[in-house]
């Protein structure tokens, strides 16, 4: 399975971490960067993560910043796109169970290397529950639908 990651500068480091241990669990990374610690504008990471999830290139996303806050903002405005920032392993859990969360967000400056990796095992050790959050998920989705332009 491909996994599209990305970062701004302050999530460099988790980016790696994160990408080593997919890797290692056999997934395929296709990262967009950013690759250096100069300062770079977080929304072109995550609009070039979102598409590739939104398209159906990739199944999941991973983005990290220094918060993992501005990177969810602008991976929802994207169709198809369900975005979590989850700063335990509890809600990377919950939210693949209970919303079929495809792209997960973190904060390097919140959750650090080690429960930043500990986070995403668990995001991407859960599988969707489906039943009654399907029909959640799908309001989701209509809701999207509905605010189209």
């Amino acid at each position: 399975m491909k996994v599209a990651v990305g970062c701004d500068h302050a999530g460099l480091e988790l980016k790696k971490e994160v990408s080593k241990l997919l890797q290692k669990r056999g997934f395929e990374i296709d990262d967009v960067g950013t690759f250096g610690n100069d300062s770079v504008d977080y929304p072109d990471f995550a609009s070039q993560v979102s598409r590739k999830v939104g398209s159906g290139e990739v199944r999941f996303g991973v983005l990290v910043c220094g918060t993992g806050l501005g990177m969810s903002i602008v991976a929802n405005k994207y169709r198809g796109v369900r975005a979590a920032v989850c700063t335990s392993e509890f809600e990377a859990r919950a939210t693949r169970a209970h919303n079929d969360a495809n792209v997960l967000c973190l904060g390097e400056r919140v959750v650090g290397i080690g429960l930043g990796a500990a986070i995403a095992e668990a995001f991407f050790d859960t599988e969707f529950e489906g039943g009654r959050h399907q029909r959640r998920v799908q309001k989701i989705s209509d809701a999207e639908d509905e605010n189209a332009r």
